[in-house]
């Protein structure tokens, strides 16, 4: 079976699977990261197979609504894929995105056997491209929406130099998520193009925060 026909079966699957997800997780946020990773990695020395791929299943089973278990995605993943006879490196390969591509893996101090690859790296940056910006904001306060969480509480205080379990079980203000995660994206980007494209997403959110205080507080 050719590539091409091997993207659009995944792309099937994926939408198929994400179908009723909370909307920050959902389809849509996986089409928009399959568009920036394609994008990011034409100028980098990647195989585009695997980036997309890859793109296209990096949340088919985010960890945060399956109970923390970080097993379930790269299985899931791994499944599909060898039911439509992708090669075993590749799987692999692929395996180890999900499991290493989100912000969290980047909190935990004690893993020495971090995978890497060039791969990763452009689906790390497209997929914290779509943290950023409006779109950023609008998944982060739907989340907390989903969650119940508080906007924002004057008494609780960002939660600074997180270790992963912290992260992953924080109960915090929407508010706070910015300081926790999203502000310090722009300074994770792995790549020339990830980096250009997040620094104005980064720019609009500290507008945006400027503005939300300033609303708070009363000042017309």
């Amino acid at each position: 079976m050719d590539k091409k026909k091997l993207i659009a079966l995944t792309a099937d699957f994926v939408q198929e699977t994400l179908r009723g997800a909370e909307a920050g997780h959902d389809w849509h946020h996986v089409q928009r990261v399959y568009e920036n990773a394609k994008l990011i990695a034409r100028g980098e020395d990647v195989d585009t197979f695997i980036v997309e791929l890859g793109a296209l299943l990096h949340d088919i089973a985010d960890a945060k609504f399956y109970g923390g278990d970080e097993s379930i995605g790269p299985k899931k993943a791994a499944g599909f894929l060898r039911s439509i006879n992708v090669e075993e490196d590749i799987i692999d390969h692929i395996q180890n995105i999900i499991k290493y591509v989100s912000f969290k893996t980047s909190l935990d101090k004690g893993d020495n056997s971090k995978f890497e690859s060039n791969e990763l790296k452009v689906i790390q940056d497209a997929d914290r491209l779509d943290a950023l910006g409006a779109i950023g904001i609008a998944r982060a306060f739907n989340y907390g929406g989903y969650k119940n969480r508080s906007l924002y509480d004057p008494e609780i205080p960002p939660a600074v130099d997180q270790d992963k379990e912290s992260y992953k079980n924080s109960q915090a203000p929407t508010i706070n998520h910015f300081y926790e995660k999203l502000l310090l994206l722009k300074d994770k980007m792995n790549t020339q193009t990830g980096r250009e494209l997040a620094q104005k997403r980064h720019e609009f959110m500290e507008a945006y925060l400027n503005q939300f205080y300033d609303e708070w507080n009363g000042i017309q």
